[in-house]
Protein backbone atom coordinates (compact mmCIF):
# COMPACT_ATOMS: atom_id res chain seq x y z
CA UNK A 1 0.00 0.00 0.00
CA UNK A 2 1.06 3.65 -0.97
CA UNK A 3 0.47 6.39 0.98
CA UNK A 4 0.28 10.17 -0.56
CA UNK A 5 1.82 12.79 0.48
CA UNK A 6 -0.30 15.45 2.02
CA UNK A 7 -0.40 17.83 -0.18
CA UNK A 8 1.77 18.05 -3.76
CA UNK A 9 3.24 21.50 -5.02
CA UNK A 10 4.73 21.48 -8.78
CA UNK A 11 7.59 24.06 -8.45
CA UNK A 12 10.00 26.09 -10.96
CA UNK A 13 12.55 26.07 -9.19
CA UNK A 14 15.35 23.67 -7.71
CA UNK A 15 15.20 24.93 -4.04
CA UNK A 16 12.02 25.74 -2.48
CA UNK A 17 11.20 27.51 0.89
CA UNK A 18 8.12 25.50 2.96
CA UNK A 19 6.87 26.98 6.13
CA UNK A 20 3.65 24.88 6.33
CA UNK A 21 1.17 27.17 5.42
CA UNK A 22 -0.21 30.60 6.74
CA UNK A 23 -1.35 30.95 10.50
CA UNK A 24 -0.54 29.33 13.72
CA UNK A 25 -0.33 25.88 11.87
CA UNK A 26 2.82 26.49 10.00
CA UNK A 27 6.19 25.27 11.35
CA UNK A 28 9.49 26.86 10.95
CA UNK A 29 10.58 28.00 7.58
CA UNK A 30 12.91 25.17 6.07
CA UNK A 31 14.77 25.50 2.67
CA UNK A 32 15.09 22.25 0.48
CA UNK A 33 16.52 21.16 -2.32
CA UNK A 34 14.69 19.00 -5.40
CA UNK A 35 17.43 15.91 -6.51
CA UNK A 36 17.74 16.27 -10.23
CA UNK A 37 17.88 12.44 -10.24
CA UNK A 38 14.18 11.86 -8.52
CA UNK A 39 12.69 15.73 -9.19
CA UNK A 40 10.40 15.74 -6.50
CA UNK A 41 11.14 16.58 -2.39
CA UNK A 42 9.12 16.42 0.61
CA UNK A 43 8.90 18.16 3.73
CA UNK A 44 9.96 16.51 6.70
CA UNK A 45 7.48 18.50 9.00
CA UNK A 46 4.31 18.84 6.84
CA UNK A 47 5.22 16.04 4.15
CA UNK A 48 4.50 17.91 1.88
CA UNK A 49 5.63 16.97 -1.23
CA UNK A 50 7.71 19.60 -4.19
CA UNK A 51 7.80 18.41 -7.73
CA UNK A 52 9.83 20.23 -10.67
CA UNK A 53 7.97 21.24 -13.34
CA UNK A 54 9.84 18.67 -15.55
CA UNK A 55 9.21 15.75 -13.56
CA UNK A 56 5.16 16.64 -12.69
CA UNK A 57 3.99 14.84 -16.13
CA UNK A 58 6.31 12.06 -16.37
CA UNK A 59 4.91 8.82 -15.34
Amino acid sequence: MSIEAPETVVVSTWKVACDGGEGALGHPRVWLSIPHETGFVECGYCDRRYIHESFATAK
